[in-house]
This record gives C-alpha cells, sequence and structure tokens, in this order.
C-alpha cells in the first residue's frame, strides 16, 4: 500500500507536466475569448465612453489581457482613439486609412464603419503582439461599430511560438 502511494505521488507530477505541455493553456488569447472582450468593451462604450477609452488606453478594467486588447477608431475623421497594445501608443490619433499591413496593404479595418451597428467584421492582417518583440505575426481582428466608433479586438493565430 504504500508503494502505490509513493508511485501515485511521484507519478502526478510528471503526468501533470506532460499534460501541461501537451494540452496546456495558450501563451495568448483566443477567437472566442476576443468576442467576448469585444462584446465587453461595446457594453463598456455604451455606459461611458470616455471611461471606457480611458479604460483600453490603460489597458484596465480586463481590457487587457495576455496579448488581447481593444482598439477604437472615431467614424468621423478614422483616427485612432484607443489603442491597448502599450507597443504601438503612438497610433493614437493617426487615420487607420493610412495604416497598412506588412505587405503595404490598407489593412481595411475602419470597414465596420459602414455596417450596421453590431455586426461583425473580420480582418485578417499581420501585427506585433504585446511585448518586446516587434515581429509582425498573423492576427484576426474582429471590429463593430459602437456609437460614432468602430471598436475592435484581435487574437494572435500562433499564440504558441
Amino acid at each position: 500500500m504504500n508503494l502505490r502511494k509513493v508511485l501515485i505521488a511521484v507519478s502526478s507530477p510528471a503526468v501533470l507536466a506532460f499534460w501541461s505541455a501537451a494540452f496546456g493553456q495558450q501563451s495568448g488569447g483566443t477567437a472566442d475569448e476576443a468576442k467576448v472582450m469585444l462584446a465587453k468593451a461595446v457594453a463598456a462604450v455604451k455606459a461611458d465612453k470616455v471611461k471606457a477609452l480611458d479604460l483600453f488606453n490603460n489597458g484596465e478594467g480586463g481590457f487587457r489581457d495576455r496579448d488581447l486588447y481593444v482598439i477604437c477608431i472615431n467614424i468621423s475623421d478614422d483616427k485612432y482613439v484607443a489603442v491597448g497594445n502599450p507597443n504601438t501608443k503612438n497610433l493614437l490619433g493617426v487615420d487607420a486609412r493610412t495604416f497598412k499591413d506588412i505587405d503595404g496593404d490598407p489593412m481595411g479595418i475602419v470597414a465596420a464603419a459602414h455596417k450596421p451597428e453590431g455586426e461583425i467584421t473580420t480582418v485578417d492582417y499581420e501585427f506585433p503582439k504585446p511585448g518586446a518583440d516587434k515581429t509582425p505575426v498573423p492576427k484576426q481582428t474582429f471590429m463593430t461599430k459602437v456609437d460614432d466608433l468602430v471598436c475592435g479586438v484581435g487574437y494572435y493565430y500562433f499564440n504558441n511560438e
């Protein structure tokens, strides 16, 4: 009986380590988590736009989780008013129509401004993850119109790399 308990105690950490490595949590957010954060962001804008933009820009209130964060663009001038990625604060005030992907193509993130409020537009492009590495990686962002803004949350396809 004691030998059985010892074997279980010794093998359990090994099994857990294997399980975590093989089936562990992703280091970044998922598509579903991005959609949930976007819904939360829409509710925050509708409740108090000024407060919401401040929370988005500061990554507070659950609006920055790993590599998930909120962006918002004014519909009237297509300029970024919220950028939750700490590496790209320089985008605040920049016209989103002039922003290009790694291939020099327009990113198309303002397309949601021309759709009915609440309809989700999916945009695929490459962009650096939050953190020290500035290498662009594949990303998909879900954008929607909310009041006089277009807001979005994206996730990176290869979160474990």
